[in-house]
């Protein structure tokens, strides 16, 4: 019987079920389809209600993943097959070929300043450049660099320039099979596509952007180096609107909600005022869901020191001026039944987290049930949220249901526990 687990998915729910099962004395393959395990923590500038560094927790957990003997990561690589049954899975894993040397790499970051090739950041959500030759972000794990391929004009530049001789242009895909006793899904989640709500311009107007975008802006690491600026002229925008639930709790597009919108919106206006107090900042919301240990305290400060301005009610449309820039918002005040306007510099659209196009895929290569919104399917949401319809397999974070980073770390503890008591009960019967 394996006494290993496979953990899919290297954010920080993964991470948690990784160095749970590891300090158990268990070996865990941490698979994750980036460059770099972190996932969407990574991209956070701060973590609410607390407002502590979000990089600064999770960076040294990411380190201790990559440092503990019992945790081999297996970062840009994907599940391709999975066969057998509790206590016995075999797995075969892709690796891609990263066209650098892992094992020589030391992550200097001098054949990136040689790339003459420039393309949008994924990690910035776009809004940063790159270089062919990159790695994510500057607290990678692992800090080794790759090739994007897509885009690398094969000028070998830095290949030369490597004193490591490192870069190797003739790498090619691995096998890797693996034999583990139980495996854990943390797969996380992904943004609704927010073109698809065409009334509020985003995609046309540069200054309409997703949440994660404003993240992205507002961390020192990223695009602007925290400074906030309107990308259609440099300025620094002075009326600021954030506008809840987009393509959530909709008949016509997802019924649910997403958890944690009301709160990182919040957590974001008040960034804003940190940084600019005389700044006017409004969130449009149909219902504020703060539910959590200290969250609607969080909203109160920010309603009462900060004078964030909360408008229950949903814009209807948005148009920009084509000589300013500014954006006027339409917008229905449900308390007091009018029909409004509010000119901004820049808004900030909330879209819907949804469960990743790759979680279809999964569920066929491990025969692992879905919900109607793509969710993993619990074997009872009530009595075992973990557990899915085959032995063996767990699933925890927002792959399972919509939920915060502490519930999702709280669940990834309880899925290792699950995995760990798997290979367990295998081992006593196979000593039978």
């Amino acid at each position: 019987m394996a006494d290993s687990v496979l953990v899919i998915g290297g954010g920080i729910a993964g991470i948690q079920a990784s160095l749970d099962l590891a300090s158990r004395g268990m070996n865990v393959y941490l698979v994750d389809e980036n460059p770099s395990i972190g996932g969407r923590m990574a991209q956070l500038d701060k973590t609410f209600p607390t407002m502590d560094c979000s990089i600064c927790i999770l960076a040294p957990k990411m380190i201790e993943c990559s440092r503990h003997p019992n945790i081999k990561l297996l970062t840009y690589s994907e599940v391709q097959e999975v066969k057998g049954s509790a206590g016995n899975f075999e797995v075969k894993i892709l690796k891609k070929p990263r066209y650098v040397d892992e094992e020589k790499c030391t992550g200097c970051g001098t054949c990136a300043q040689s790339c003459p090739v420039e393309v949008p950041n994924e990690f910035d959500m776009n809004i940063g450049i790159r270089k062919a030759i990159h790695i994510p972000f500057l607290q990678a794990v692992p800090l080794k660099y790759l090739i994007d391929e897509e885009n690398c004009l094969k000028c070998r530049l830095c290949e030369r320039v490597c004193g490591a001789k490192a870069v190797n242009f003739d790498q090619k895909p691995e096998t890797i099979n693996l034999n583990v006793g139980s495996i854990i899904i943390a797969s996380g989640f992904e943004l609704f596509d927010s073109t698809k709500k065409s009334e509020y311009g985003y995609g046309r107007y540069r200054d309409v952007l997703t949440s994660m975008e404003f993240e992205r802006m507002l961390s020192a690491s990223g695009p602007t180096g925290g400074n906030l600026v309107r990308l259609a002229d440099g300025k620094v925008p002075n009326t600021i609107v954030f506008i809840q639930c987009i393509g959530s709790r909709s008949s016509k597009d997802l019924p649910y909600c997403s958890s944690v919108c009301c709160m990182y919106a919040t957590k974001e206006a008040i960034l804003i005022k940190e940084h600019h107090p005389e700044s006017e900042v409004y969130i449009f919301y149909i219902d504020l869901r703060a539910f959590g240990k200290g969250f609607q305290e969080f909203i109160n400060r920010a309603r009462d020191e900060y004078k964030i301005k909360y408008i229950e009610g949903h814009p209807s449309r948005i148009v920009e001026d084509p000589k300013t820039k500014n954006l006027q918002v339409h917008y229905e005040d449900v308390v007091e039944g009018d029909i409004k306007n509010i000119v901004a510099d820049l808004v900030v659209l909330c879209p819907a987290l949804i469960p990743r196009k790759g979680n279809e895929k999964l569920s066929k290569i491990m025969n692992v049930q879905l919900d109607e919104l793509g969710f993993f399917k619990a074997k009872d949401s009530l009595l075992n949220p973990i557990d899915t319809n085959i032995p063996g397999i767990f699933i925890c974070g927002y792959c399972q249901s919509p939920k915060d980073i502490p519930d999702s770390v709280a669940q990834a503890s309880g899925a290792a526990a699950r995995a760990a008591e798997t290979i367990i009960q295998a081992t006593q019967r196979g000593k039978r």
